[in-house]
């Protein structure tokens, strides 16, 4: 394997590269490979996020995070369909991303839980006809996190603008990693294949009505960062069973270490650290196999972000019981879900 096949491995690739290693001396290559990988990928996305921070502004930092996860991710996940269908349906999603979260947030509780429902369920539906990508934890994502840091104004005219930008640089970056992909499904046929008997299409229908509820529930009784309920219960609604209870079992505990990963770099290390806690984060997701210590490494800078908002004690709180409410709720739902659609009509592979 060559140093540049080296480095398009994921964290499970190279720990394993690095495991079957049979001297030290090969050890310590593919340590040192993989660590730069790690380098190069943060030094990356530090400058595109902050590239999109100095050019549409701070409060548009977010469609940064979300335009690269859109283009990492699509560089190597596609749609299942033809071409003209993947750049129309591309579109369609990141015309759900620049309008819907706004809408939601303009609406009434109601008309929110509506308007999330319809947009979550066009995102899965046009982006996750291969359940196998996974294509739903960059969308949906996607949208909850617009849903959280929602903007008004000019800054909003400039998050439209953002996410424009991004849409056309995720399109070049699809077409040209998949332009020579063949299909014989159409967009058409995509839509046409939405059924209840289908185990996809229960799937889509339950992380909608999943994510859009548990959204709802939290802004119902007033919880802050009521995104990351929807978030912890979109992350365990997973197209397979077998892989909703360790997901539990992983999200959970993973969120009480990162808040106390958290609260003692905010009690024993200088002030000066606070503003790269992110960045350890990111490092840490960057090393991690798991899922368990990337959620824990993953909660560290949305903490880091609600502190401002809601104190420390109040970010440790609400990150911890956000995430358990979620997670438990996602599980409980996907089980009443299934219950419902099987009476209404049996499944069928």
């Amino acid at each position: 394997m060559t140093f540049y096949q080296e480095l398009q491995l994921n964290q499970q690739g190279s720990k394993a590269i690095i495991k079957a290693s049979s001297t030290t001396g090969e050890k310590l290559r593919h340590i040192s490979i993989y660590l730069f990988k790690i380098l190069i990928t943060m030094v990356f996305c530090m400058a595109f996020v902050m590239g999109y921070s100095r050019i549409f502004g701070d409060e548009n930092s977010i469609v940064g995070v979300i335009v690269l996860l859109c283009i990492m991710v699509f560089r190597y996940a596609d749609f299942g369909m033809q071409m003209p269908g993947s750049l129309a349906s591309l579109a369609i999603i990141f015309s759900i991303l620049a309008f819907g979260p706004r809408l939601a947030n303009a609406a009434g509780l109601l008309g929110e839980l509506a308007i999330n429902a319809g947009c979550i369920f066009a995102l899965l539906l046009l982006g996750c006809h291969n359940v196998m990508m996974a294509n739903h934890s960059t969308l949906v994502l996607g949208y909850l996190l617009l849903y959280g840091y929602d903007t008004t104004g000019q800054a909003y005219l400039m998050r439209l603008a953002a996410i424009g930008t991004g849409a056309v640089l995720t399109a070049l970056v699809f077409y040209r990693n998949h332009r020579k992909l063949s299909y014989k499904r159409k967009l058409r046929d995509v839509i046409k294949e939405f059924r209840l008997t289908s185990l996809r299409t229960r799937w889509q229908l339950t992380v909608t009505f999943g994510v859009s509820t548990a959204v709802f529930l939290g802004g119902l009784f007033h919880i802050p960062r009521t995104m990351w309920i929807g978030i912890a219960a979109m992350s365990v609604l997973l197209p397979f069973r077998t892989d909703m209870k360790e997901r539990v079992k992983g999200r959970i505990p993973g969120n009480i270490i990162g808040a106390v990963v958290f609260l003692g770099i905010c009690l024993f290390l200088p002030a000066s650290v606070f503003p790269y806690i992110g960045v350890i984060g990111g490092i840490g997701v960057g090393l991690s196999a798991t899922y368990q210590w990337q959620a824990v490494f993953n909660s560290l800078g949305a903490m880091a972000i609600a502190t401002s908002i809601l104190g420390l004690p109040g970010a440790i709180l609400f990150r911890i019981a956000n995430n358990f409410l979620g997670s438990v709720y996602g599980h409980a739902f996907e089980k009443l879900s299934s219950r419902v659609l099987d009476r209404i009509t049996p499944a069928q592979a």
